[in-house]
């Protein structure tokens, strides 16, 4: 039986990442200000408590119901004898919030929060949380004219000089709008996750690559590049500097990582190549599913069914990255994958075994994507992990976020117990 708001009933649905937080989501009087209830509803789906403020000049624009809707919490739309920012803050012994978000932040509350000015809810909230040394995030939305301003400018390096996160809005159409939601929400992620990786250089290669068979014409397979930049996101969420080298993926690259398209195995090959000859590559993810074949001789003009009724194609293999990877650069900790179609799991693992011995991986990542729910291009996979010591650690069907999350646990545990080569 439901119990409590029944708005709640989405916190946790898309993701663990907030799970156990709360968050105090701030709204100003932007007409960006019509998309909070969206933001507070994509922060519950990754697990967080939201609870909404807002300035008088915001209730103009948005009913403060909607967000008691989205929320399923009490608005604060004035100060009252509660003194709720204090509370929030954690005064008086209680528990304070994990952070708090703004969004939209208009120019003027911007100054506001930039001189420590407390005359709103929201700026109150804001700088009731800087004095307890909670997180804050600011993401503005106003017109372009405001956003050049000089008096802007030196608000927002005041900010940053502060310590405050800033989102920077898009700028587009004579506006600086707020940013996707997506986005916004990642920015949260970022800021509350511990940045254990910090020191970190990693390099991640995601998504299929193309072997053309004339110049318009390829082959592939069904990778998305989801595994892929999962691990990527998630690496830029513990604070590593990451480059993602992207075939022809159909998965947005998270923003942060330096992204380097490719589309051949080739290019992708070199790509990879160069990065690590530059030796300071950390920890290597090779999640791309790179072609194993590419035609021997491809045509330099588009092959016409009329010419060609029937067409036979030679292939060649293609040049395995991997197993160049520990001659280049015998310090990069290198995490492989290894993907079969419907075969048991010991069969599974003998196969991973196999593929660790060959390239000296440090972990392999295996997954049948022969099995409902991880097949090339599912949000969902299972996998099998292996390290040289012969250890097993099984991933049941999860969301490619929470598996590359668990990756990365093990990543870093591997890497505090590693012993100098």
């Amino acid at each position: 039986m439901l119990t409590g708001h029944p708005s709640k009933a989405i916190i946790g649905t898309a993701g663990r990442q907030l799970e156990g937080k709360r968050i105090v989501l701030g709204v100003t009087g932007s007409i960006a200000a019509l998309r909070a209830p969206e933001v507070a509803r994509e922060l519950m789906r990754r697990g967080a408590e939201v609870y909404a403020v807002m300035t008088s000049d915001a209730q103009k624009i948005i009913h403060p119901y909607a967000l008691e809707w989205a929320t399923g919490n009490p608005v604060v739309t004035e100060i009252t004898g509660k003194i709720e920012y204090v509370a929030a803050a954690g005064g008086e012994g209680m528990a304070p919030v994990d952070l708090v978000l703004v969004a939209p932040v208009t120019a003027n509350t911007l100054a506001k929060i930039a001189w420590g000015i407390s005359d709103t809810p929201v700026t109150a909230y804001v700088s009731a949380a800087l004095g307890a040394h909670i997180p804050v995030v600011l993401a503005p939305a106003m017109h372009r004219c405001l956003w050049d301003s000089p008096a802007a400018s030196e608000n927002l390096s005041r900010l940053r000089a502060l310590g405050l996160t800033i989102v920077e809005p898009e700028l587009t159409e004579g506006k600086a709008k707020l940013v996707e939601v997506e986005e916004l929400v990642e920015a949260v992620i970022r800021r509350l996750t511990l940045p254990t990786m910090a020191e970190m250089n990693v390099l991640v290669t995601a998504g299929p690559t193309v072997e053309y068979l004339d110049p318009i014409r390829v082959l592939t397979n069904r990778s998305s590049g989801r595994m892929g930049v999962a691990l990527a996101r998630e690496a830029l969420r513990r604070g590593a500097q990451v480059t993602l080298v992207y075939g022809p993926g159909t998965a947005k690259p998270p923003s942060g990582a330096k992204v380097i398209r490719v589309e051949t195995s080739d290019q992708m090959r070199e790509t990879v190549v160069s990065q690590l000859r530059r030796g300071n590559c950390h920890v290597f993810f090779a999640a791309a599913a790179v072609s194993d074949f590419t035609p021997l001789q491809p045509s330099s003009r588009k092959l016409s069914t009329a010419q060609t009724p029937e067409l036979t194609v030679r292939l060649r293999a293609t040049e395995k990255l991997v197993e160049e990877v520990k001659r280049l650069s015998p310090q990069t900790f290198l995490v492989i994958f290894k993907a079969e179609y419907q075969v048991p799991e010991e069969e599974l693992a003998a196969k991973a075994e196999e593929r660790m011995k060959q390239t000296e991986a440090d972990l392999v990542v295996a997954n049948d994507v022969g099995r409902k729910g991880a097949e090339f291009g599912s949000k969902t996979t299972e996998a099998l992990i292996l390290d040289k010591a012969g250890e097993r650690v099984k991933v049941p069907l999860s969301r490619k976020e929470d598996v590359a999350a668990k990756i990365l646990d093990l990543v870093q545990e591997k890497l505090k117990t590693r012993k100098p080569e």
